[in-house]
């Protein structure tokens, strides 16, 4: 990927700016609603910097070719002078030895590229310890190097943290298209929505959201399970196997949290449209204009019972966050929503 795929991000355009007036940051936090993407704007900041053949401005690297060997051991990550940390534990937080080691790479002289480059994915994950640990080299990294700190949940990351770095927000000024699997079941799950009267009905939009998870989960444990070292080492020590198996744990579960959380917004941003029409809003300022049945439910309840209903989703959300057990949040939820 490179910066070119994305000419109208506004976030893109600031580190690009930067990049061609030579005034890069030495701290970032980039900020969006999906992990992914944010990887991939770091990816590409760390090819620009160390690319062979960069696109330039003002004499200066502004993105990066894309082909080179440096940008595709980025893209492989087996540059020696990129270092990523990720939630690995079974708490799925990032702890204090990971950051420690991370620290220790980057102090060190580059191997092979002009700067190095520290990425700490989903940093909102940052126990105590670890964030209070890194906060020394966040404020004064070694030169040539930078460091990248990407969050789709930023208000939990201290407040320590967030006056050291720079942030870019890549969320984006529109509502991103939904992916037809993502239409479908919104489509169901607002048909489900206008249509129950009882509380039976209730259950079955709680069984909606339930079977959605379930085949979410069994979609992250199948790709990242294909990607785990597991599959491509059968004879390793019974130390090294177990340390995979924790690190493939955690990864898959912190996957399917930011992806469970991303299933949850879809419902907050059908409800914050059955707001709107309790408000009598054009479909101008509509999430989901072409998803029906928002405007049913609007039909039966009270403004101010659709404003419960998204305070009622941000609870939810608040509530998963603990360790709550997931089927029972989201049955307490949707019990408390008026339809």
């Amino acid at each position: 990927m490179s910066f070119k795929l994305f000419p109208k991000q506004q976030g893109v355009q600031l580190l690009q700016r930067s990049l061609a007036r030579g005034r890069l940051g030495h701290a970032y936090l980039f900020t969006g609603v999906q992990v992914e993407e944010l990887e991939s704007f770091a990816r590409t900041v760390a090819k620009t910097l160390n690319c062979l053949n960069p696109v330039k401005q003002n004499g200066a690297a502004v993105d990066s070719c894309d082909e080179c060997a440096s940008c595709r051991k980025i893209d492989a990550d087996t540059h020696a002078d990129i270092h990523w940390a990720r939630p690995e534990s079974k708490s799925r937080q990032i702890t204090v030895e990971q950051i420690r080691e991370l620290m220790r790479e980057i102090q060190l002289k580059p191997t092979e590229a002009q700067f190095k480059v520290a990425v700490i994915v989903s940093a909102d994950r940052l126990n105590v310890q670890a964030a209070n640990a890194f906060l020394k080299t966040l404020e004064e990294p070694p030169q040539k190097s930078i460091i990248v700190l990407l969050s789709t949940e930023p208000s939990r990351l201290l407040e320590t943290i967030l006056s050291r770095c720079l942030r870019v927000n890549f969320s984006g000024d529109s509502q991103r298209e939904l992916t037809s699997a993502e239409a479908a079941w919104l489509e169901k799950f607002s048909t489900l929505a206008s249509e129950q009267k009882t509380l039976m009905g209730r259950y079955r939009l709680a069984d909606a959201i339930l079977q959605r998870l379930g085949e979410i989960r069994a979609s992250v444990d199948e790709a990242l399970g294909a990607r785990s070292p597991l599959q491509k080492y059968e004879d390793i020590e019974k130390d090294l196997r177990e340390k995979w198996e924790e690190e493939l744990a955690a990864a898959v579960e912190a996957e399917y949290r930011r992806r469970r959380a991303d299933l949850l917004l879809l419902v907050q941003g059908w409800l914050r449209d059955v707001w709107l029409h309790t408000l009598v809003a054009g479909k101008e300022l509509l999430n989901f204009p072409k998803i029906s049945g928002a405007e049913n439910v609007a039909g039966k309840i009270t403004p101010r019972q659709a404003l419960e209903n998204l305070q009622v989703m941000d609870e939810t959300q608040r509530m998963l966050h603990t360790n709550v057990q997931e089927a029972l949040a989201l049955e307490v939820g949707l019990l408390k929503l008026h339809f």
